[in-house]
């Protein structure tokens, strides 16, 4: 009589995975290439130098990168000596807790309540993920009831514009685009629009490039330049994304992105798709900057702003 019950029931969707779950996942490689090591070396009976440097070749293996691992080494070193630390599962919990402390300076969640319009310049090489970035960003601010405008500043790559309208039409926000126009000039309409319109956020997409192709490092330059005349202000904000998987280089798109265009936050892509996670490790202490949001899958809330404790308990099983 009431298998229709069962039915609806049967049906219907399993609840999504919390962000936390998903994050977990998202760094099963990286944690399955620390771990994998790891869990071997905590189990033995005793600290001692073999298993220190075998630790520092498991760190840097997980691409946390040179200083990071010497600092983490130095730092473990001094508490198994100043603790007193017997036992490998002891040393375990000084390092996550030593991680965590690395990467908490990172975590500073991006406020764009301290202007109107509160004007996010994006940046990053071909392929990072910029434009599929700037769509999810654009949905979390209309989550949170803003208004946004998306600038078509990549006016380089053929199907940039298209695929920005795109996320325009998704999120049903306004784009404001030329085509083959002077990126430069997009964006400084967009802000212009943006002040006219009442808009919250502007997103401001540029061409992707490498550090090494100086010309368009230049023509980046330039693009900031313009956005200070439209509003002196700004841009309030300079994203740099970073593809998770370039591992050590993206210490060098850091640095070379910094000194083109004064770089305030990161936001780092595919971290499901690699076992280099540590680099948060190595950016911490060689060219700290906020990280922003870190991305861990294809859907719209799969970029989520970056927290320090939940990113080591992901990463190490914690």
């Amino acid at each position: 009589m009431f298998g229709f019950l069962k039915k609806d029931a049967a049906a219907a969707p399993a609840a999504k995975p919390s962000w936390a779950e998903r994050l977990k996942a998202g760094l099963a490689k990286t944690r399955e290439a620390l771990n994998t090591p790891l869990s071997e070396l905590f189990s033995r009976a005793k600290i001692d130098e073999a298993l220190l440097e075998e630790l520092e070749a498991t760190l840097l293996m997980a691409d946390c990168g040179i200083e990071a691992t010497a600092w983490l080494l130095d730092e473990l070193k001094a508490r198994v000596k100043k603790e007193k630390l017997d036992s490998p599962a002891a040393l375990r919990a000084a390092l996550i807790e030593l991680l965590t402390e690395l990467l908490q300076p990172l975590e500073a969640p991006l406020d764009v309540a301290a202007h109107t319009p509160f004007i996010i310049m994006i940046a990053g090489v071909n392929g990072a993920g910029k434009t599929t970035s700037i769509g999810k960003l654009a949905w979390r601010f209309r989550q949170e009831g803003k208004r946004v405008l998306l600038a078509a500043g990549d006016t380089f790559r053929a199907a940039a514009r298209e695929q920005l309208a795109e996320w325009g039409r998704r999120n049903e926000v306004d784009v404001i685009s030329q085509e083959g126009g002077d990126p430069a000039a997009v964006v400084f309409d967009a802000i212009s629009a943006a002040k006219a319109r009442g808009c919250h956020v502007v997103l401001a997409d540029t061409a992707g490039r490498l550090p090494t192709q100086l010309h368009l490092m230049e023509e980046i330059a330039k693009v900031r330049r313009v956005i200070q005349k439209a509003e002196p202000s700004a841009p309030h904000e300079v994203l740099l994304v970073l593809d998770a998987n370039i591992g050590q280089n993206a210490i060098a798109q850091v640095k070379a992105f910094d000194k083109a265009i004064g770089v305030t936050g990161l936001i780092i892509t595919k971290l499901d798709g690699t076992a280099k996670g540590g680099v948060l490790a190595a950016i911490a202490r060689q060219c700290p900057k906020p990280v922003r949001f870190i991305g861990v899958g294809e859907g719209l809330d799969d970029l989520q702003p970056f927290r320090a404790r939940e990113f080591v308990a992901a990463m190490l099983g914690a």
